[in-house]
């Protein structure tokens, strides 16, 4: 335990003596530093070039193959090489040429694959989003954690000096000094865990964002006030999502390739032709030989058939996969919702009147103590509660802007910018 209450002095110490080269920013602020300096999103962008070049390279024909065959030695005349006007040299060229639109079908099924590429990342910018905004408010919501237990741990600390000078006095007993003693050491041990669980949220957070200072977010009521149940209907929400979801859209292009590849795996049962043309010198029924050559592959025993037939199964197993992840979406956004409304109904029932009388119950405590107008079990008692409450509703309030950010999420839209 007086480990776990190192730690946590420890960590603050660090927090105050850094606390210059804090990074203070809003919620915008830091979507902005996001965008421009995560490392994952800048390495999908290469991604998505090579995706394109990927295009190009399926756009551009074969190149013609050329072949010389020269005499190598002649006999007759006993001469190594020769190819001059008496000896004997065959030039031929080649053009391979695709048949049944296969280059164009190799295009388009790359162009969709370089599209699956693009709402990948879109995709994967969704959840960095989402992961960014919720350990953004994570952190402000336990900073202001942090900041109520050090005015309560100073006001107890203040007290505890008290008592130690009066106990010396004999003035109070050493049950009533102890008491105080365990107090504050609870309070000790559950700011550190707060700390403990800042500092995973600052890693996370600075991680996202590529930066090294820790993060002091910056938050105004009306940036909370924001957040709000949507006045759409359900059925129109899900709708929106089944739009704008990346990943419904990546699953449809998976659907796409397969339909795609179905009809190039049709068209490469059709032989593709080999056209040239051959200069023989002397080696032919003439002198200087021309002549025009046509090649084919003859589909006699290999048609291509167990490769359609894969593609047309693929068809229909990335059709069932694109249909369940819409009703899984579907289900997601219902749920969200329903979180949504369930925690700003709990969020409703504490805040208002319920903190204000925490608040100046908290703020009398300390004066009434001191007066004796309570005993020393009531003024623990009252300082546990307030805490305990204190925790709990930042965590509630944290947890009810992950709420609707997990909707905003699921939608895949910002509803509430």
């Amino acid at each position: 335990m007086r480990l776990l209450v190192s730690s946590a002095l420890f960590i603050l110490s660090l927090t105050l003596a850094s606390a210059q080269d804090t990074l203070s920013l809003t919620r915008k602020q830091a979507d902005s530093l996001f965008f421009k300096n995560n490392l994952l999103v800048l390495a999908e962008r290469f991604r998505i070039d090579a995706g394109q070049a990927q295009v190009l390279q399926a756009g551009l024909r074969d190149n013609p193959t050329v072949s010389l065959e020269l005499s190598a030695y002649n006999n007759q005349r006993r001469q190594v090489l020769d190819a001059g006007r008496q000896g004997e040299k065959i030039i031929s060229v080649q053009q391979l040429l695709y048949t049944a639109g296969k280059r164009n079908k190799r295009v388009a099924l790359a162009a969709e694959s370089a599209r699956l590429t693009e709402y990948e990342l879109l995709d994967l910018l969704r959840a960095l989003r989402f992961e960014l905004r919720s350990r953004f408010y994570a952190v402000y919501f336990q900073q202001q954690t942090v900041e109520r237990y050090n005015q309560q741990i100073a006001v107890i600390q203040t007290t505890v000096n008290a008592y130690e000078r009066e106990f010396a006095r004999n003035n109070v007993s050493l049950r009533e000094l102890l008491r105080l003693k365990a107090l504050l050491f609870q309070l000790n041990n559950d700011r550190a865990e707060i700390l403990f669980q800042l500092a995973d949220d600052q890693r996370a957070l600075r991680t996202l964002l590529t930066v090294e200072q820790p993060i002091r977010p910056l938050v105004r009521d009306d940036a909370l006030t924001r957040y709000r149940i949507p006045e759409l209907p359900d059925d129109t929400l899900r709708q929106i999502a089944l739009r704008n979801r990346p990943d419904l859209k990546a699953a449809e292009s998976l659907k796409r390739q397969a339909q795609l590849n179905y009809t190039l795996q049709r068209a490469l049962a059709t032989p593709d032709l080999r056209v040239g043309g051959t200069y023989d010198q002397a080696g032919s029924y003439i002198q200087n030989y021309v002549g025009l050559n046509v090649q084919m592959d003859v589909p006699v025993f290999n048609r291509n058939q167990g490769a359609i037939r894969a593609a047309r199964s693929q068809i229909s197993y990335q059709t069932q996969l694109q249909q369940q992840r819409a009703l899984q979406i579907g289900n997601e956004v219902i749920t969200a919702l329903q979180k949504v409304r369930e925690v700003e109904r709990m969020v409703q029932s504490v805040e208002g009147q319920f903190t204000q009388q925490f608040q100046q119950l908290n703020q009398g405590v300390v004066t009434s103590f001191q007066k004796g107008n309570i005993s020393l079990l009531e003024f623990v008692d009252l300082v546990e509660t307030y805490n305990e409450s204190v925790r709990q509703l930042n965590r509630l309030k944290a947890g009810r802007v992950g709420a609707y950010e997990e909707l905003n999420y699921l939608i895949g839209d910002d509803l509430f910018d």
